[in-house]
């Protein structure tokens, strides 16, 4: 083939290319446009579903994303007295959040806001300026007129919520019994702590809208799910009248003495329900050895005297010294051992298993009754009774007395005490535990003996629950309080005749109250301490008794640790006994029993000579 046949016929193999070239690019756009409307065809065709058929499950996802279920409290039962004062209510309260990236203009937000949230428009104004964290509390307890008004008005990013504050209307009274709540509305100490679930109520469900800060979107609304049940309210024993004086008196004495605590307990004797209980803590002494008494820092009328945080009469277990020879005598008594005229010779001292034992005053070989013995508080005496009943008949009488077990009020940190047994007694136990130096106890089982003996020899379980006072109002009242014999009736009867020469003419005259028979015991016991024997010139000063004698209503005892200026508890607290059970019988209206009160002969003796 030439070149010029060549040359003819690439150049026909190129016009033929392109014009297979030229015939094929309509036909790729062609594919190209058919493609395309496939595949919007195939977009349209979701869209529709998505539209349509699955439009539930989307919108519901999209939902999901800004719908929040919201937890919300309910409001706090209150607490009342026997007489139904109000001791601690919780008050509704509106709550404000602002969400301060949706404010744009604060400071007119803040200059029409103010007179609503009750807060200055210059605070306002920087609280709403922030910008830094999408939720910030405005007002935490808004009066709820107020929050309402406050909701139905348009401010963008702002959101009225429910809520509650808890308040103590008589202030710091009986604080150290009723505790206190938390800032998430939780009772922490106290009865507020003990019956947190009951006062709590149970929690509802609240649906809302809301932003990642937490707070609700604009245009939204929030729907009650589950309602919030009210708590239930507690009707308590106490009376706030007798309270008051208790706390009053007790601080006084308190103050004077220069004590580090004090504690006073007064009881119904027939129902074991207690009337009074204070706990106060002397904040101007130095605790020293004793260590700190955590307080509520807020006085109750004295400088530096405040409520302990812990109630001490369940929580505080100490070494009662000689109103502990209650078991002691009763235990004699009741074996049939001695009469209230045995005689006993009473030395000075006795050394018992190496260890030295004496009476508070010195004197030579004296020959006493068992009542002279009770009356002067003579530890030797004590100990020469206690060694007829021995190590057992001690023992089983300090847990028929009802030493060492927890009370059926179950107080938060209450403590069982701590007793000596068989398994750990020694030889000098023998004098220990008869005049109360080697148990430790708490104040609330000390009156519970002594009111066994004011009740027929009856020991009652102590109460300070009467009732639940429910939303609606109605009040269930709670069982009554068990009981169990802890002496024969006779043995009981003479116990009282016993008790009431300790306070005619024993350590314990500063007691008497005109017009009513008064019984009850002195005790002023050296505070021992890990590591030493006893710490210098500190005591606990106790008296413990009830009144009228001849028929007992009321029941009381007082304890003041480590008094400075008088050490001695006929001294100490004997009167603070004789200011508020005074005050308490005419309260009550207790008749005067006229009784003729006969001082036994020879039986007088000082205040100090109950020093165990």
């Amino acid at each position: 083939m030439s070149v010029h046949q060549t040359s003819t016929h690439s150049r026909t193999q190129v016009r033929r290319e392109v014009v297979r070239k030229k015939s094929l690019g309509p036909r790729r756009l062609l594919l190209l446009r058919a493609g395309l409307a496939f595949a919007f065809c195939g977009l349209g065709v979701r869209l529709v579903y998505l539209q349509v058929f699955d439009h539930a499950h989307y919108a519901s996802m999209s939902v999901e994303q800004v719908k929040e279920n919201i937890v919300t409290t309910a409001l706090r039962g209150g607490i009342y007295d026997r007489g139904g004062q109000t001791l601690a209510v919780s008050r509704p309260t509106s709550l404000v959040i602002a969400d301060d990236f949706q404010i744009r203009h604060p400071a007119s937000e803040a200059l029409a806001m103010s007179p609503l949230v009750h807060v200055p428009v210059a605070t306002l104004t920087a609280l709403l300026s922030r910008k830094n964290s999408g939720y910030v509390v405005i007002n935490g307890s808004l009066d709820l007129a107020d929050g309402h008004k406050l909701s139905s008005l348009v401010f963008p990013g702002i959101v009225v919520e429910n809520s509650s504050v808890r308040t103590y209307p008589d202030g710091t009274l009986a604080t150290s019994v009723l505790g206190n709540v938390n800032a998430s509305g939780s009772g922490t100490t106290g009865l507020e702590y003990e019956y947190q679930s009951l006062l709590a109520g149970k929690t509802g469900v609240t649906r809302a809208f809301v932003s990642a800060s937490g707070v609700n979107l604009p245009a939204s609304r929030s729907t009650v799910v589950k309602k919030a049940q009210p708590g239930v309210g507690l009707e308590l024993t106490l009376d706030s009248s007798l309270q008051y004086v208790t706390e009053r008196d007790l601080a006084r004495q308190l103050k004077l003495e220069d004590g580090l605590t004090g504690l006073a307990v007064v009881m119904d004797v027939k129902t074991g329900e207690i009337l009074a209980d204070a706990s106060l803590v002397n904040t101007k002494t130095q605790a020293g050895a004793l260590g700190p008494v955590p307080s509520w820092g807020k006085n109750v009328g004295y400088p530096g005297i405040d409520q302990t945080i812990n109630n001490l009469p369940f929580s505080q277990a100490y070494e009662p010294g000689s109103v502990f020879k209650v078991v002691t005598f009763s235990a004699a008594l009741q074996a049939g051992l001695i009469t209230p005229d045995t005689i006993f010779p009473v030395p000075n001292s006795v050394v018992v298993g190496g260890r030295y034992f004496h009476d508070a005053e010195t004197h030579g070989l004296e020959h006493l009754s068992t009542t002279e013995v009770l009356a002067q508080s003579s530890n030797i005496g004590t100990y020469e009774i206690g060694k007829r009943v021995g190590e057992t008949g001690l023992l089983t009488q300090v847990e028929r007395m009802g030493f060492g077990s927890t009370t059926a009020i179950n107080f938060p940190d209450q403590t069982p005490g701590l007793l000596v047994d068989a398994s750990n007694w020694y030889a000098s136990d023998q004098v220990a535990l008869p005049i109360g130096q080697v148990d430790a106890v708490p104040a609330i089982q000390v009156l519970d003996a002594y009111n066994a003996i004011a009740n027929g020899g009856v020991f009652v379980e102590p109460k300070l629950v009467r009732g639940y006072v429910y939303a609606n109002g109605a009040l269930k009242a709670t069982p009554k309080s068990a009981t169990h014999d802890a002496l024969s009736p006779s043995v009981d009867a003479t116990m009282v005749k016993m008790l009431e020469q300790v306070v005619l003419v024993g350590t314990g005259t500063n007691a008497i109250i005109p017009g009513y028979s008064v019984a009850g015991k002195t005790g002023t016991a050296t505070i021992p301490f890990p590591g030493q024997d006893k710490l210098t010139n500190s005591y606990n000063a106790s008296f413990v008794g009830f009144a009228p004698a001849n028929d007992p209503v009321l029941s009381m005892i007082v304890v003041i640790q480590r008094p400075l200026n008088d050490i001695y508890g006929g001294a100490v607290s004997a009167p603070v006994f004789q200011q508020v059970m005074s005050y308490a019988l005419h309260h009550y209206g207790i008749p005067s029993n006229g009784a003729v009160q006969k001082p036994l002969k020879g039986a007088a003796a000082s205040i100090a000579s109950d020093v165990t």
